[in-house]
């Protein structure tokens, strides 16, 4: 990445500050959908979280989902990754549809998640909690791990390897060894974010990442966020309110508005869109 991205600042003027991250300068080509969601509808209580949403993300692909808040965009993430049923709809992921999906089985087939707070367990060190994304991946049964012995003797140095390549990959070696509890708020985020490509996901969901940080740790995550997709090839959904980062990373958009999908395209077209500007922007391109 080694050029800086143009920020539209006629579009979003005053809507965010330009950001100052690179040009994606790409080594994964977007593939075929890997993921289709088709009239999806979810409701609590008679209200409706979700109406009739339908939309696909591509291989390799970075897709944002944006809209105000309480438009839906969490629920839509929690319904791909199996912690909401949808009443009406299906989500077919690499060719296999389902109605209904717990959690663990969707990160069994490479689902992986980020959330809004930080779920991490501060007092563990950073190497400790993103090891807990391995967690899936062993295969020791409970008294193998309990003594050391067998298959847990090897898996523990051959996921920790995993987890060391994770850290020199986020740029957080330094820091391994300490409790998470005492890392500011932008180096917690990483290891969350650590954590999730522990599991080595084909499709990761990051729930508004950058959520409450400064303009440095957003272009610190931006770039790693880039890095992931671009160098590991992971699909990628994005929930993000910060409109520059949106659309200076995005490959597509799409917006919701009162659980409905009221536009999916290129960020250009999207903020370009009458009823987006009207539901979300506010401004006149």
């Amino acid at each position: 990445m080694n050029t800086a991205i143009k920020y539209n600042e006629t579009v979003f003027q005053g809507l965010s500050s330009p950001i100052d991250v690179y040009a994606r300068t790409r080594s994964q080509k977007i593939g075929a959908p890997i993921l289709q969601v088709k009239n999806v509808s979810l409701s609590f209580g008679g209200v409706a979280a979700l109406e009739d949403v339908s939309f696909n993300v591509k291989e390799h692909e970075l897709l944002a989902i944006i809209g105000p808040n309480g438009a839906g965009k969490s629920s839509m993430l929690n319904v791909i990754n199996g912690v909401y049923h949808p009443q009406k709809g299906q989500i077919t992921f690499f060719g296999e549809t389902r109605h209904k999906m717990n959690a663990h089985h969707s990160a069994e087939q490479g689902i992986a998640r980020t959330f809004q707070n930080i779920a991490l367990f501060p007092g563990m060190t950073v190497i400790d909690n993103i090891m807990t994304g391995r967690n899936l991946k062993m295969k020791a049964n409970f008294l193998e791990q309990a003594l050391y012995i067998g298959r847990a003797k090897k898996e523990e140095i051959y996921h920790r390897q995993k987890v060391e390549e994770i850290l020199d990959f986020l740029h957080i070696q330094p820091i391994r060894k300490t409790p998470v509890g005492r890392l500011p708020y932008g180096l917690q985020k990483r290891v969350e974010l650590g954590r999730a490509l522990a599991a080595e996901p084909r499709l990761l969901l990051l729930d508004e990442p950058m959520a409450g940080m400064n303009m440095e740790e957003k272009e610190d995550m931006c770039r790693f966020i880039l890095d992931v997709n671009d160098e590991l090839g992971t699909t990628i959904i994005l929930i993000e309110h910060d409109m520059g980062v949106v659309m200076d990373i995005s490959d597509r958009v799409v917006v919701l508005n009162y659980g409905m999908k009221i536009a999916i395209g290129t960020p250009k077209a999207v903020c370009e869109d009458k009823d987006v500007i009207e539901a979300y922007l506010g401004v006149n391109p």
